[in-house]
C-alpha cells in the first residue's frame, strides 16, 4: 500500500475517532436535548468506539501504522 493510502487513512480512522470522543460536548453545545433518538444513537456509536478503540487489545489488532502507541510514528 502506497504511503500516501495509509496516511489517509490513518487521519481518516484518528479523525472519525476524534469526533466520537469530542460528540457528546458537540451535541450539548448545540443545544439539541441528548434525548432525541438520533443524537441518542449517535452518542452511543460514538461512545463504544472510542472505548473499543482505546483497548490494549485493539490496539494490538491494529497494524502498526495505525495504533496510537507504539505505532510506526510515535
Amino acid at each position: 500500500m502506497k504511503d500516501s493510502t495509509k496516511r489517509t487513512l490513518r487521519t481518516t480512522l484518528q479523525t472519525t475517532v476524534g469526533v466520537a470522543v469530542m460528540l457528546p460536548e458537540i451535541v450539548r453545545a448545540s443545544g439539541v436535548p441528548e434525548s432525541l433518538p438520533w443524537a441518542a444513537g449517535a452518542l452511543a456509536v460514538a461512545g463504544g468506539l472510542a472505548r473499543v478503540m482505546a483497548l490494549p487489545g485493539v490496539q494490538a489488532l491494529l497494524p502498526s501504522w495505525l495504533r496510537t502507541e507504539g505505532g510506526a510514528d510515535g
